[in-house]
């Protein structure tokens, strides 16, 4: 005798935050952050894609918005939220050398590429523009080989005031 399946969608959680830069939207799972955009951002939604999208809370985005609050509070943030980096293998492995970047510094897109063994910083920063959680997986912190701001998927003008938060520029 066969059982009767029922095959249930993936669920993503979506919530909306209004911060200093814009308004932020943020996508969750039920065990970790999948997404943080700037709206406007290149590639919004970019891990949204065939999920069942839901805006409702659930403790993942809870914990993101109190994240949110103390950083742009202009504190280091002491919230611990578990991300989910989904990406090709070379993406996800640029974007974990992006979490360990502290916060008030910053790194060159060769110091990522040499950090990961890669000859191309191109690539490095190709990957870093598909980054799909903004700010807690911090982007903005990488800059040019000659110190100045260079691209940013949510706009120039939201890396510099980023990095004037964390008392950088």
């Amino acid at each position: 005798m066969e059982k009767n399946t029922v095959h249930k969608k993936s669920i993503r959680y979506i919530s909306k935050y209004v911060s200093p830069i814009g308004t932020l939207t943020i996508s969750a799972d039920d065990n970790a952050l999948t997404g943080l955009w700037i709206s406007g951002q290149k590639n919004f939604g970019s891990t949204l894609a065939g999920y069942e999208c839901i805006e409702q809370d659930n403790t993942i985005i809870n914990a993101a918005h109190k994240w949110l609050d103390e950083y742009f509070a202009g504190e280091y943030p002491q919230t611990a939220i578990e991300v989910k980096l989904e990406g090709t293998d070379f993406q996800v492995k640029v974007w974990n050398v992006l979490r360990n970047i502290p916060y008030g510094c910053t790194a060159t897109y060769s110091d990522i590429a040499q950090a990961i063994d890669c000859k191309s910083a191109r690539a490095v920063g190709n990957a870093i523009g598909k980054n799909p959680i903004s700010i807690i997986v911090p982007c903005h912190r990488v800059i040019g080989t000659n110190g100045k701001l260079t691209g940013y998927a949510g706009g120039i003008d939201a890396k510099s005031a980023l990095l004037k938060l964390e008392g950088k520029e």
